[in-house]
C-alpha cells in the first residue's frame, strides 16, 4: 500500500515537471520574447522586433517582378551595327514597378498639387508649376499638321488614360519624388499616424508632408506640425481613459521605418531592371528563352497575334511602315495612330503593360556603351551620386525653405526646381564617408572606369593636378551653356571648339523599348537608345519602379529555424 503511495507521489511529481517546463518552452517561444535577449519586447524600444517578418506592401499602381539572372543586351537583329548590345549575364533583385506607364491624368493630378501648394502667381513660386509642365511644342512638325495634340493632348479627358509624353528625364524623377510623398502621407493616415483629411485640408508650401522631413524629426517636420501627427502606444493605439475617467500618458511613438509602413521611395527603373521585366522570361522555361533569346515581351518571333479571336492583329502599338502607322482601316489595326490608352494590348507573363510599343521610356542610367561586367553583375546601374543630409551652423539638419530653393536653367532655357520646400538639403559625401572604404571613393560614380587606357587611344595621363586632358576624355561633348539673367532673358553660349565631337556626356540617359514612332526593331527589351537628359520628345514617356526589401519570392516562406 505504501508502495502504491510512493509510486502515485512520483508520478504526482513527474507530471508537475512536465508541465512547469512546457510552460517554461511555451513561454520562451512567445511571440513577446526576444530571440536574443529573451526581453519582453512590448516596449518602446521593441518595435523592431515587434514588427520582425512584416512583408512589404505593394505601391499604389504597382506590380511584383520577382528577380533572378538574364542575358542583358542579347539581341536578334542588330543592323545598326553599333555595338552597345554585348550580351552579359546579370541579376536582378526584387522590384515592383508600374503596370503601365504614367498617364496625362496622373501626371495632371502632380500638376495639380503643385499649382495648389506652390502658387505660380506667387514670385517666389512662379518657376515651380512651369517646370514641372511638359512640353506640348513637342507635337509640333515642320511638314505635318499636329496642332490638335499640342492644345490638347494633355488636358483633354479623352486622353486621360493615354502615356504622358513631353516629360524629360529630370521631370520624371521629380514626378517619382512627389509620388513618394503623397503615397507615404496616404499611408501614414490611413494608418492613424496622421490626423484624417490631413494631406488635403489646407495644404501649403509651409506644412506639405515630405518623407525624409518626417523620419528625420516626426514632430517638427512639415506636414507633421502636432497638430498634425499623431502618437501612439507601441501596440499600435492611441491610449484611452481609465476607469478614473484619466487618459494615460501618450508614449512618444512614430511611424519609422521599423513600423514597417513606411514605402521605399518611387523611382524610375534602372535599366537591367527595366529590360528584366520587359522580357519576363518568368514565362518561358525553355533553356533557348531562359538564356536571353526572347525577341518580343510575348512568346514568338512575330508581331502579330495567332488567336483565333483575334488573329492577325498587332500586338503593340508600333510603326509598321513608310506611311503606316496603325495599319488599314477595320483590319489589321493596331488600334492607334499616335499613342493609344494604356492596356490596350495584352500584359506580359510579369502582368505589366506596353513594355513595348505606345512610347519609349526613361530609365535611370546615364548612357555609355557598354555594359561593365566586369565591375559588377549585380543590380547593375550607371549613375550612382551618392549624397548625404546638409547640416547647417546650428548643428540641426537643413531643410529648403522658400528663400533657399534652387533652379536649374535647362539648355532649351527652361527653368526647373531642384529641391522644393520642406526637403532636407543634401551634399556629396565627403571623406568622411569614403576614407578606407573599399567600395566606393567619390560621391559622384557616374565616370568609373571612364578615361582608361583600355577605354580611349587618346588617353594621356597629363599631369599629377589635372589628370586626363579634357579635350582627350573619352566622352568628350561639347560644353554649351545656357543661363538666365536677372530679368529672365536667356544667355546662351555655343562650344564652337571643333575638337569636341561625340554626343555623349553625363547628362545623356538611356531610353528603353518601341513607341508609336519606332520600327518592330526596337521593340526587342535588349535596344538600348540615348538622348539628352533635359530634352523631351512626343514619343518617350516614363513608368516607376520600387525596390523589394525581404524576400526575393512572394510565393516562397522563408525557411523555418
Amino acid at each position: 500500500m505504501k508502495v502504491n503511495k510512493i509510486v502515485v507521489l512520483q508520478l504526482m511529481m513527474s507530471m508537475v515537471l512536465m508541465l512547469g517546463t512546457a510552460s517554461c518552452s511555451k513561454k520562451s517561444s512567445s511571440t513577446h520574447a526576444s530571440r536574443a535577449t529573451g526581453w519582453d519586447v512590448d516596449s518602446q524600444n521593441g518595435t523592431a522586433a515587434r514588427n520582425a517578418g512584416k512583408k512589404q506592401q505593394a505601391g499604389p499602381g504597382l506590380v511584383f517582378v520577382e528577380g533572378g539572372t538574364f542575358t542583358m543586351g542579347k539581341v536578334q537583329d542588330d543592323v545598326m551595327h553599333d555595338w552597345n548590345n554585348t550580351p552579359t549575364q546579370q541579376h536582378v533583385q526584387s522590384f515592383y514597378m508600374d503596370e503601365t506607364e504614367v498617364t496625362n491624368g496622373m501626371y495632371l493630378e502632380y500638376l495639380e498639387w503643385l499649382k495648389k501648394v506652390f502658387p505660380p502667381t506667387e514670385e517666389n513660386y512662379k518657376n515651380i508649376y512651369e517646370g514641372a509642365s511638359p512640353d506640348t511644342l513637342v507635337w509640333r512638325n515642320r511638314l505635318g499638321y499636329n496642332e490638335t495634340m499640342t492644345n490638347n493632348y494633355l488636358r483633354h479627358p479623352s486622353y486621360a488614360n493615354y502615356p504622358v509624353v513631353g516629360v524629360n528625364w529630370i521631370q520624371a524623377v521629380e514626378f517619382s519624388k512627389w509620388r513618394t510623398d503623397r503615397v507615404n502621407e496616404a499611408v501614414l493616415e490611413k494608418n492613424g499616424y496622421l490626423k484624417k483629411g490631413a494631406k488635403t485640408n489646407d495644404v501649403n508650401a509651409e506644412n506639405a508632408f515630405n518623407t525624409e522631413g518626417y523620419l528625420m524629426s516626426p514632430s517638427t517636420s512639415r506636414g507633421a506640425s502636432e497638430e498634425i501627427v499623431i502618437k501612439k502606444n507601441p501596440d499600435g493605439r492611441r491610449p484611452k481613459a481609465g476607469k478614473d475617467g484619466v487618459v494615460p500618458e501618450e508614449k512618444n511613438v512614430y511611424a519609422q521605418r521599423s513600423s514597417g509602413i513606411i514605402l521605399p521611395e518611387y523611382r524610375l527603373p534602372t535599366e537591367a531592371e527595366w529590360e528584366y521585366a520587359a522580357a519576363a522570361d518568368v514565362g518561358q522555361r525553355e533553356y533557348n528563352i531562359y538564356k536571353g533569346q526572347k525577341k518580343y515581351p510575348w512568346s514568338g518571333d512575330y508581331t502579330r497575334s495567332n488567336k483565333r479571336k483575334n488573329k492577325g492583329d498587332q500586338l503593340a502599338n508600333f510603326k509598321q511602315g513608310n506611311g503606316d502607322y496603325g495599319g488599314i482601316a477595320g483590319w489589321s489595326d493596331d488600334g492607334a495612330d499616335i499613342t493609344n490608352a494604356v492596356k490596350s494590348y495584352a500584359p506580359n507573363d510579369f502582368g505589366l503593360y506596353d513594355m513595348a510599343g505606345n512610347v519609349a521610356e526613361w530609365v535611370a542610367d546615364v548612357y555609355r556603351p557598354i555594359i561593365d561586367n566586369e565591375a559588377n553583375d549585380f543590380n547593375y546601374y550607371r549613375g550612382n551620386q551618392y549624397a548625404k543630409n546638409k547640416i547647417g551652423k546650428d548643428g540641426k539638419i537643413e531643410i529648403v525653405t522658400t528663400s533657399t530653393i534652387k533652379y536649374d536653367t535647362l539648355s532649351n532655357g527652361k527653368v526647373i526646381a531642384r529641391n522644393l520646400p520642406g526637403e532636407i538639403a543634401q551634399v556629396p559625401v565627403d571623406e568622411q564617408e569614403t576614407y578606407l572604404r573599399q567600395n566606393f571613393s567619390t560621391s559622384d560614380n557616374i565616370n568609373y572606369r571612364d578615361g582608361d587606357k583600355q577605354s580611349s587611344r587618346f588617353f594621356d595621363f597629363g599631369d599629377s593636378e589635372s589628370g586626363p586632358k579634357a579635350d582627350q576624355a573619352m566622352y568628350n561633348s561639347p560644353k554649351h551653356n545656357v543661363t538666365t539673367d536677372s530679368l529672365g532673358k536667356m544667355i546662351r553660349k555655343y562650344d564652337n571648339s571643333s575638337k569636341r565631337t561625340t554626343l555623349i556626356d553625363d547628362k545623356v540617359r538611356v531610353y528603353k523599348g518601341g513607341s508609336w514612332r519606332d520600327r518592330a526593331y526596337w521593340l526587342d527589351p535588349a535596344q538600348r537608345r540615348y538622348f539628352p537628359q533635359d530634352m523631351a520628345t512626343d514619343y518617350i514617356g516614363f513608368r516607376c519602379a520600387m525596390s523589394r526589401v525581404g524576400s526575393k519570392s512572394e510565393k516562397r516562406k522563408s525557411p523555418r529555424n
